[in-house]
């Protein structure tokens, strides 16, 4: 009965007939693949499944997908993407509070916390997830934060001697460290102490 509640809850795309333009192909398989791993996790996460979600063959997936954790982390980043958008107001204060408060709930309030240290997990022994973790998702995630503090500079917000590679890695990669060791929790109080912490300093 479990399994098959699972089954229902990730709907199949039904065919029309002739052939589908490749963009309503690629949306359909993401679409299915982001449904599977939100609602299944790695652990039972296959080309075949999604396939048959998503109403193509395995050929076509392995055409654009060269292993499952590629397709599995385009997949998440598909159904996380509208989430985590990264707001652009003028203010490096309330744009970070904002974004990283935004990343906190999904990680904590979805199962995408769960699937994305499954998703960095596997990727040490999965070079062709390791590249698109870095091409597709860390990669342009990092280059979106970096370039909203280098805006936050040019506006006289951060003084210019700041390294924002660095600054990307205080708050992320804090909140990611978390996320891996779950002792410690991740919190919207524990972000919004990094953006604190940032914005007016830890000196005395």
């Amino acid at each position: 009965m479990v399994e098959q509640a699972r089954d229902e809850a990730v709907p199949r795309v039904r065919r029309g007939r002739g052939r589908r333009p490749a963009g309503e192909v690629r949306a359909d398989v993401l679409g299915a693949a982001g449904a599977l791993l939100l609602d299944r996790g790695m652990a039972t996460f296959t080309i075949e499944a999604v396939a048959e979600a998503a109403g193509v063959s395995k050929t076509t997936l392995y055409k654009w997908w060269p292993s499952k954790g590629a397709l599995a982390l385009d997949g998440y980043f598909h159904a996380v993407e509208s989430a985590l958008t990264f707001p652009d107001t003028g203010d490096l204060e309330t744009d970070l509070r904002a974004q990283l408060g935004a990343f906190v709930r999904v990680v904590t309030e979805t199962r995408a916390g769960r699937v994305i240290a499954e998703l960095i997990g596997q990727a040490q022994t999965d070079p062709d997830l390791s590249a698109a973790l870095l091409a597709r998702y860390s990669g342009p995630r990092r280059e979106l934060a970096v370039q909203t503090m280098l805006r936050a500079r040019a506006r006289g917000q951060l003084r210019a001697d700041v390294d924002p590679e660095v600054l990307v890695d205080q708050l992320w990669g804090a909140c990611y460290h978390r996320l891996l060791l779950p002792n410690v929790p991740v919190t919207q109080e524990f972000a919004q102490a990094l953006v604190d912490n940032l914005i007016r300093g830890v000196r005395v």
